[in-house]
């Protein structure tokens, strides 16, 4: 019965695993949910003769492996979501009916190897390609032979796809063992795969950190548990990463660690809660109530210690009974709320720290105070009980001043870090919490509209977003236009006019209309949510130099113990030896002994050094800066993922750049445009109306630049008629042009020598006087145009000129595409399209030279075009024509040279060099994959803010090791002076002192990391065309704007040059390099004479 129920079962189409059990009844199934349902196994197990009803359910991921072993083991094998049921089938009869609904599973028993398998080593998982199997006997004799192996904790065959997963005891048995045991039954065998567990992660959000000590024990307990691989903490952000094996330990159990070490620890989310985790309001409530209720007491302590010490007559009180003065008494008084209520919040994380063998900075707090108060008790009790006709000299005073001081900075110290993650707390807020959803009907009509939970949105749902609100998700626009304000994230200052078809992004304003969205990226896959995800796991990530620091914090408590302890020993020592040394502090006095004022003096010592020491200025050093620093660079639109390449990027030596898309804009524009001056009344209007015209039938890349340019031109969206158009792939194209006399006459006329686009306009041929001056309504008829190569006018009989052909030789020498325009049938003018720099590209490598950094170009492309971009951008050394494969090898190349390399890239093809680099760098419109590669994320895309990235990071590790030189000055010097070092001087501390020092420390580290929030980033100012003001690519050239020059090359002899771009007259006639090294020799007043 089992052999055929398990069976009929393997071979139903959507069953992925099945397990029946003859002892108890029930039969386990694995099944996609999208093929098959449980109501479908039902009626199939019926209809074989047995009787059979649902005992229970569940999802996926909803089984607990320690109870339900078989369960588990056939959900690990499932890839589709599916379902896994358990079925009573025994005797036609249902032991128990839970419903469909249910999430208890029945356990199974686990197998008998497994419960003998050794705890601390952790399972592997292998798979078997075992042919030859026919039917369910063969499955089971595989996985009963397979579990009777020692060391085989579970084995799961599939009979459909002829595969065994195995999870076994690496120590007892090997894949070759499992593969020789399903051979051995007949069964041709071959391992397909050996691979560990899949890990599980997860972030914990932690309260109750204080210092890096915190960090340290959480760290460190953790990883000693079994299953747990990483281990990683934030004292910054108060979260923590870990990594672990889910066949050991799971999140409950993490959490339960944590609280057992005294901390709370919760599920971390990236959601509107957050930002009161990240603004620390919990904290910073809770350390304003414990400093407040400290004062109460500890201002009447001031006033009480004051008062005796500056006007009181000791004679005349010496003592309420004898040993108690009433100082003593007030002093007891005020002492002790603050030793059992105000220090609370220091003692229970101190205790559960020593009860597992660690030591932070609440172990120090509670000794310092502790030992305070147990001392003053003891020696006044002793007083009293031998009837002394003195009261001693007690450290009451210690406890609430000490307490008051350290809530005091513990307070200002949340306040403090409440700013660190202002930037992440700004991102998060921008995040709408209710949309608009729009229900239509087949035909478009809104049926419905209502407000819902953002959360709740899906791919492709309709959303409105009216007039100031915040625009949802990431989207299309489907209805309406609106002015969108994108700044928070883009950091566009101005507003955007979207409209239909246009893409929006989670987080943006609209300012103005209403837009209808068509919802593309919804919850954690929006823009808005991926920045809030890496800029939070950059202020998680721990930098080199942090990871050194919280290993020092790590024996730094006990340090100062034994600090304090040797401080106590030598000061009884030397002060009854030498105890004058001591009398030079406290002066000589009739009320107390010798022995009396060594041994306080031994402990005011002992005690200061407890109370000053601070190792949480030293955790904070890195972590806060980090934190400041990161979140400055996304607010400024460069995505640092994490601490490691905020440090590593300063350390760069070499830049190297990909061409296409990164130097260049990666999309070809219209860079040039000559026009013959034998076509009568030929104008750049006119030209590129009719080109255009028929440019826009074709659907080549080449054409498109040259249709928007002709769009852009005219100021229109419409341009001429087009007939009998005929393409000829790899040479042009032909047809009929017309109506294009209307567009002229309504188009801005052109004046000049350059153009709105930066475009070089040439005239070629003889000077026609105000050629822009004829009417349009000479254009109003019909033209027989011919757009294309050499090739293509030849074959058409249009004669090209030797000079053009020179002319187009020297363009296409520059990696520019040419092409030929005839217009009934004679040669009217030469456009060339090129993949143009972006503006910010020359001066961004002319800064990173400046700057002292090597810079290379890597790139695919031929070495002819490479170099002509590399000329112009002012890159020395080129690699061109190398592979995709290829570019991570040359970086490798230039590491080995003893370079530091970061890659800067978009596509696909540099993913491999990114990684590879030792920093990455992608801009955001290029490939989710470099993207993903990538260290850094430049949000907009503009080059220059490569140059503000490598200035972000040396101003954060200067901001760090500012913090560590306070944070170790602080200590070198106030642990010495506390100890009494300086004390033959004169300078001595009390306990309270070094208690309200300790307190400043820390401020002060954390207020010098928000100073971060004072960097401005360099900016490049906006490139210049001729007639506007000079920019810092020009500004000791000015451009000719008329110059006429006899060309060498042209019979028909005169030439009108002007170029707009930056680079003056790169592409005349003339030869350019020539010219290029006049122009930058000469004055900017005599250029045109000296032409």
């Amino acid at each position: 019965c089992v052999t055929s129920l398990e069976g009929l079962l393997s071979r139903t189409e959507g069953v992925e695993g099945v397990k029946v059990s003859l002892q108890e009844g029930t039969a386990a199934v694995v099944y996609v949910s999208s093929i098959l349902t449980s109501q479908k196994i039902v009626e199939i197990i019926s209809d074989s003769g047995y009787g059979c009803e649902i005992k229970e359910q569940t999802r996926k991921g909803s089984i607990a492996s320690e109870d339900t072993p078989l369960l588990e083991k056939q959900l690990s094998k499932t890839t589709s979501c599916p379902f896994i049921s358990s079925l009573d089938t025994g005797s036609m009869e249902a032991v128990l009916s839970s419903g469909e609904n249910s999430l208890q599973l029945a356990t199974t028993p686990k197998s008998s190897s497994d419960s003998v398998r050794k705890k601390d080593v952790p399972l592997q998982k292998c798979y078997l390609h075992v042919r030859g199997m026919t039917c369910a006997s063969c499955v089971s004799a595989v996985e009963k032979n397979l579990l009777k192996l020692n060391g085989v904790a579970q084995a799961l065959v599939s009979l459909l796809s002829e595969r065994a997963e195995v999870k076994y005891d690496p120590e007892r048995v090997s894949p070759m063992q499992l593969s020789q045991v399903t051979t051995d039954l007949g069964y041709d065998t071959s391992i397909i795969e050996a691979a560990e567990l899949q890990p599980g992660e997860i972030d914990l959000s932690i309260k109750g950190m204080t210092c890096a000590s915190c960090v340290s024990s959480i760290e460190s307990n953790l990883l000693k548990r079994p299953g747990v691989t990483k281990a990683s903490v934030s004292l910054a952000t108060q979260r923590g990463h870990f990594v672990f094996d889910t066949e050991l330990i799971g999140p409950r159990k993490l959490i339960q660690a944590i609280e057992e070490l005294g901390f709370e620890a919760s599920p971390a989310a990236v959601n509107k809660l957050d930002v009161d985790h990240l603004t620390h309001v919990a904290e910073i409530r809770k350390w304003r109530r414990a400093f407040l209720i400290s004062l109460i007491c500890g201002i009447p302590t001031m006033v009480v210690m004051v008062y005796f010490m500056a006007f009181a007559d000791m004679d005349n009180h010496c003592c309420l009974i004898p040993g108690l003065s009433l100082e003593n008494l007030l002093l007891f008084i005020f002492a002790s709320p603050v030793q059992f209520v105000g220090g609370r919040h220091f003692y229970l994380p101190a205790f559960r720290a020593l009860q597992h063998g660690m030591a932070n900075m609440d172990v120090l707090v509670m000794l310092a105070t502790n030992v305070s108060y147990l001392y003053s008790v003891i020696i006044l009790l002793y007083f009293v009980a031998t009837r002394s006709d003195r009261s001693p000299t007690t450290f009451f005073d210690t406890v609430p001043m000490l307490i008051v001081f350290l809530c005091l900075g513990r307070w200002l110290e949340h306040l403090a870090k409440r700013h660190t993650s202002d930037a992440l707390t700004k991102l998060i807020s921008l995040q709408a919490t209710e949309a608009t959803l729009l229900t239509l009907s087949e035909d478009g009509d809104v049926l419905s509209e209502k407000k819902i939970d953002v959360n709740l949105i899906q791919r492709n749902d309709m959303v409105k977003v009216f007039p100031g609100e915040r625009i949802p998700v990431d989207g299309k626009v489907s209805g309406g236009s609106s002015n969108v304000n994108e700044s928070h994230i883009t950091g566009e200052p101005l507003p955007i006019f979207k409209t239909v078809g246009c893409n929006v992004m989670a987080g943006s304003i609209n300012e103005n209309g209403i837009l209808v969205i068509c919802a593309t990226h919804v919850g954690k896959d929006t823009t808005l949510a991926q920045i809030v995800r890496l800029v939070e796991e950059a202020q998680s990530s721990k930098a080199p130099i942090q990871q050194l620091a919280d290993k020092i914090a790590g024996y730094f408590v006990p340090a100062v113990v034994v600090l304090s302890i040797l401080t106590l020993a030598v000061w009884l020592v030397l002060g009854f030896i030498k105890i004058d040394l001591v009398y030079n502090y406290y002066g000589k006095t009739e009320d107390m002994s010798e022995s009396e004022v060594v041994v306080q003096f031994a402990f005011q010592c002992a005690l200061t050094v407890l109370s000053i020491a601070c190792p949480c200025a030293l955790g904070l050093a890195t972590p806060t800066a980090v934190m400041v620093g990161t979140g400055v660079g996304a607010t400024n639109g460069i995505l640092i993922k994490g601490a490691e390449p905020l440090e590593a990027i300063c350390k760069v030596k070499c830049f190297a750049f990909d061409k296409t898309g990164t130097i260049t804009r990666g999309a070809p524009v219209l860079v040039y445009a000559g026009l013959m001056t034998h076509v009568k009344a030929l104008t750049l209007n006119a030209l590129m109306a009719i080109v255009g015209t028929a440019e826009a039938s074709s659907e080549h890349p080449i054409a498109k630049a040259i249709a928007d340019y002709a769009k852009q031109l005219l100021q229109t969206d419409i341009l001429g008629s087009c007939e009998s158009f005929e393409a000829m792939p790899g040479f042009g194209l032909s047809c009929k042009v017309g109506n294009v006399g209307s567009i002229l006459k309504n188009a801005p006329k052109y004046v000049g020598g350059h153009d709105s686009s930066c475009v070089e306009i040439q005239y070629i041929g003889e000077v026609q006087v105000n050629q822009e001056g004829n009417e349009p309504e000479k254009w109003d008829s019909t033209y027989d145009v011919l757009v294309g190569n050499r090739e293509w006018m030849k074959n058409n009989s249009v004669e090209v000129f030797s000079s053009v052909d020179s002319l187009m030789a020297r363009k296409e020498m520059l990696g520019q595409t040419v092409i030929l325009c005839a217009i009934n049938g004679v040669l009217a003018g030469i456009l060339a399209v090129s993949d143009t720099l972006k503006p910010e590209s020359k001066a961004t490598v002319n800064e990173l030279k400046a700057m002292g950094f090597k810079v290379v170009l890597l790139t695919g492309d031929n070495k002819q075009t490479a170099s002509a971009i590399a000329h112009q951008v002012g890159i020395d050394e080129v690699f061109a024509q190398v592979l995709p494969s290829h570019k991570a090898g040359k970086i490798q190349e230039l590491q080995n040279g003893g370079f530091r390399v970061a890659m800067v890239g978009d596509g696909i093809n540099d993913s491999p060099a990114l990684v590879k680099a030792d920093v990455g760098i992608a801009l955001s419109d290029g490939t989710d994959v470099a993207i993903e590669a990538a260290d850094l994320v430049l949000i907009r895309n503009n080059l220059y803010d490569v140059v503000a990235a490598v200035d972000l990071s040396r101003k954060t590790v200067q901001r760090i090791r500012m913090n560590f030189f306070l944070a170790s000055i602080y200590n070198l010097v106030g642990i010495p002076l506390a100890a009494g070092i300086f004390m033959p001087f004169g300078v001595a501390l009390l306990p309270w002192m070094g208690a309200a020092a300790m307190a400043l420390s820390s401020v002060s580290v954390v207020t010098s990391s928000l100073l971060l929030y004072l960097y401005q980033k360099p900016v490049l100012a906006k490139p210049s065309c001729p007639s506007e003001p000079k920019g810092p690519q020009g500004k000791d050239m000015e451009f000719a704007e008329d110059i006429v020059h006899e060309a060498q090359h042209l019979s028909a002899g005169v030439a009108k040059n002007a170029n707009v771009q930056g680079t003056p007259l790169r592409d005349s006639i003339l030869p350019e390099v020539y010219i290029q090294q006049e122009l930058e020799a000469l004055c900017s007043d005599n250029m045109q004479q000296s032409l």
